[in-house]
């Protein structure tokens, strides 16, 4: 019951996400006639779609789940974030975590320039639902980095990709989750095994980062990419951990970012420096989240306390449902959908797909129930 009760919530978005969606690959699609007259201009009418469309997603947070936001940051940061081009850095806290960078970018107003680097598979048909499609069509069209896992296959297309965006018209995020994979208390345990057995510092609440992908954005961008943002999440204890399912049962939440800007020209030149590098800010952030853990905040940085969200999705979503019941009010008129059989069946089988979507989405989404881990003494302990 609670799961349909869910899908029942989520319907009436869903549909409006698909629709808005659809439209929006379609006026990437149409426009890409003049990326070869100017790649500048398709570029920014390619973001300002894509910002709708990610617009939707994070009144989904912000207004329906009523997420509260607090930023950590040192005064420095907090004046120049969102006016530059900047690669960030965060770690996996939960299956939100692209609505939660998404956000984090919305709150400084470059939400139309937030990229991902993303699996491959994101961008490619068919995908267990529509919404995935749209998703990754989406970001495909708006410059997102996309990735086979395959070292030998996935240097040559970053450089490339990485290249692509030097001449990127607006300031942008590239977001890339070094750690891999999300956060589960399985790869976390995997992650402790493996530290153990090289030596390294045993991880309590981040995954060992794979760096190969780092050092090749830091590499590939530092002529033309001033900073980076090494970003950490996390949520006090008491509250849920955000997810998908739960902002749609408008299940409500707090989530700390601490924010720490690097210059990109503080970075090492080589290659095993910048992945040390990597490696020990992760160390950081480790300990960094323990006495979050323990105080409920972040120490020693300027605190802002953003819970009244920025009121253009809320007016984005409001005008989109709008148009999209005028549509469907005038589609089921225009053929008489409601007098016969055929067009009552119809739009039974269209709210059934929906919900089918919807429910898919969800579970898609949803990490595992698996048991928590621990690492006592130098040695792993699962807790069932």
């Amino acid at each position: 019951m609670e799961r349909l009760a869910t899908v029942a919530v989520a319907m009436p978005c869903g549909m409006i996400f698909c629709l808005t969606g659809i439209l929006v690959n379609i006026i990437q699609l149409c426009f890409l006639i003049i990326w070869p007259v100017s790649k500048n201009t398709y570029r920014r009418i390619v973001g300002a779609v894509t910002d709708i469309l990610f617009l939707h997603l994070t009144f989904l947070v912000d207004w329906w789940a009523g997420l509260e936001v607090r930023i950590h940051a040192d005064l420095e940061t907090l004046e120049v974030i969102g006016k530059e081009k900047a690669l960030v850095m965060p770690n996996h806290t939960c299956d939100a975590d692209v609505l939660m960078m998404w956000l984090l970018a919305e709150r400084f107003n470059c939400l139309r320039g937030a990229l991902m680097v993303m699996k491959k598979s994101s961008k490619y048909l068919p995908r267990k639902s529509c919404k995935f499609e749209i998703y990754g069509w989406a970001n495909w069209f708006n410059g997102a980095v996309f990735l086979d896992r395959n070292w030998a296959k996935d240097e040559g297309k970053l450089k490339s990709s990485f290249q692509e965006l030097k001449d990127f018209p607006i300031s942008f995020w590239l977001t890339i989750f070094v750690e891999g994979t999300r956060m589960t208390p399985d790869k976390l345990l995997a992650a402790q095994e493996f530290a153990i057995s090289k030596g390294f510092p045993v991880p309590r609440n981040v995954l060992i980062p794979r760096t190969k992908g780092f050092v090749s954005a830091v590499q590939y961008m530092r002529s033309f990419v001033p900073a980076v943002y090494d970003v950490t999440v996390a949520v006090p204890k008491g509250h849920p951990i955000p997810s998908v399912k739960g902002f749609l049962r408008k299940q409500p939440s707090v989530v700390h970012f601490h924010i720490k800007r690097y210059a990109m020209n503080e970075l090492p030149e080589s290659d095993e420096g910048i992945a040390q590098w990597c490696k020990d800010r992760f160390v950081a952030k480790d300990a960094m989240l323990d006495k979050f853990r323990a105080n409920g905040t972040f120490d020693g940085k300027e605190s802002r306390d953003l819970r009244i969200p920025p009121k253009k999705s809320l007016i984005v979503v409001i005008l989109l449902s709008c148009i999209d019941s005028i549509g469907a009010i005038l589609l089921i008129r225009r053929f008489s959908l409601l007098s016969n059989w055929k067009g009552i069946s119809s739009l039974a089988f269209a709210v059934a797909f929906d919900a089918i979507l919807m429910y898919t989405f969800i579970e898609y989404t949803k990490l595992p129930e698996q048991g928590k881990v621990q690492a006592r003494n130098g040695q792993v302990v699962k807790l069932h």
